[in-house]
C-alpha cells in the first residue's frame, strides 16, 4: 500500500472503532466518497482526543495550546498538500480532491477551544453559535462531498445542528460530569430548572418538561434541514444519509419512552433498535423526492 493508502485505512479504523453506527452508515454511500468520510471523521475524532481524551492535559491552556499545534498542522497539511499525520494526510488530500471547504474547520476548532473549560451556555443564541462551529461546519464540509449544490449547503448545517442537539439532550448526565451544561440557562429558569438539580440526578417534572422542550427542538430542526438535505443529493448517497438520520430520531423515541430521564440512566439503543432502523430506510430505499 501506499502511504496515501496507509493513511486513509488509518482512518477508517479510526472511524470504525470509535462510532460503528456512523461508521456503518457510511458504508452505504459510494465507494469513491467513503475515504473521505473516513479521514473529516478521524479528524474531528483525533480533535476530540484532544479534549476529552484519557491522554489530554489536565491544564484547559494547554489543552487549547494542542488545539492550536493540530490546527496549524491541518493548515499545513492543505497549504503542502501532505503531512507526516496520517489523518492530516488523508484529509488534505480528500478536500483536494473532492474541493471541500476544509476553512469551515477553523469554527469548528474554535468551539473546541470552548470545551476545554468549564462551560454555561445562557440562551439559545448562545449554544446556536456554539453549534455553528461544534456541528454545522462539518455540515457545510460533507454537503459538497455528498454532491449537494451550494445553495443546500445550510441545509447540511441545519442536520448537523439537528444532531448535535440530540447528542446534548442524550448526554446532559454525562457532560455535567464534564462540568459541561449545554442546555441553555434561559429554558432552565423558564422550565424552574436548577443546576443542583442535575447535580443531584434528579429528573424532576420540571426537568422533564425542558427536555420535552429540546426535543420538540431537536425534531424541529430534523424537519427544517432533514428531508431538503436528503433530497438535495444523489440516490445512491440518500440511504446512507436516511439511516444516520433514523438512528437519531430513535434516540429521540427513546428519550420520550422513559419520559425524559436522561439523568437515571443513558439513552442508548439496543442492537435491535438500530436493526429496526435500517429496514425503516430500507423501506424507503429511494428518500425523498427532489423537491
Amino acid at each position: 500500500m501506499t502511504d496515501l493508502e496507509l493513511a486513509y485505512a488509518s482512518c477508517r479504523r479510526i472511524h470504525r472503532r470509535h462510532d460503528p453506527t456512523y461508521y456503518w452508515a457510511a458504508r452505504r454511500l459510494p465507494s469513491e466518497v467513503q475515504p473521505a468520510v473516513h479521514a473529516l471523521y478521524a479528524f474531528v475524532r483525533s480533535t476530540d482526543e484532544v479534549v476529552d481524551g484519557p491522554r489530554r492535559h489536565s491544564d484547559p491552556a494547554l489543552r487549547r495550546a494542542d488545539l492550536d499545534r493540530w490546527e496549524a498542522e491541518l493548515e499545513r497539511g492543505v497549504l503542502t498538500g501532505g503531512s507526516e499525520n496520517p489523518v492530516v494526510a488523508a484529509l488534505a488530500h480528500a478536500g483536494l480532491r473532492h474541493d471541500l471547504p476544509l476553512q469551515e474547520l477553523r469554527v469548528y476548532m474554535s468551539s473546541m477551544r470552548t470545551d476545554c473549560g468549564r462551560v454555561r451556555i445562557q440562551t439559545w443564541k448562545d449554544l446556536d453559535g456554539y453549534m455553528q462551529g461544534s456541528a454545522a461546519s462539518v455540515g457545510r464540509v460533507m454537503a459538497p462531498l455528498l454532491g449537494a449544490a451550494p445553495e443546500r449547503r445550510e441545509e447540511f448545517a441545519t442536520l448537523g445542528l439537528a444532531f448535535q442537539l440530540t447528542n446534548f439532550i442524550r448526554d446532559v448526565r454525562e457532560d455535567w460530569e464534564l462540568d459541561r451544561l449545554y442546555l441553555p440557562a434561559e429554558d432552565m429558569e423558564r422550565f424552574g430548572v436548577s443546576e443542583a438539580d442535575i447535580a443531584d440526578g434528579r429528573a424532576t417534572p420540571q426537568f422533564k418538561a425542558l427536555l420535552a422542550f429540546e426535543v420538540v427542538r431537536a425534531r424541529s430542526l430534523f424537519a427544517d434541514g432533514g428531508d431538503k438535505a436528503i433530497a438535495s443529493v444523489a440516490p445512491a448517497v440518500r440511504p446512507a444519509m436516511a439511516l444516520a438520520r433514523a438512528v437519531y430520531l430513535r434516540i429521540l423515541d427513546r428519550i420520550e419512552g422513559v419520559g425524559f430521564d436522561v439523568l437515571g440512566a443513558r439513552t442508548k439503543l439496543w442492537p435491535w433498535e438500530m436493526g429496526a432502523a435500517v429496514a425503516r430506510t430500507r423501506l424507503n430505499r429511494s428518500g425523498p423526492q427532489r423537491p
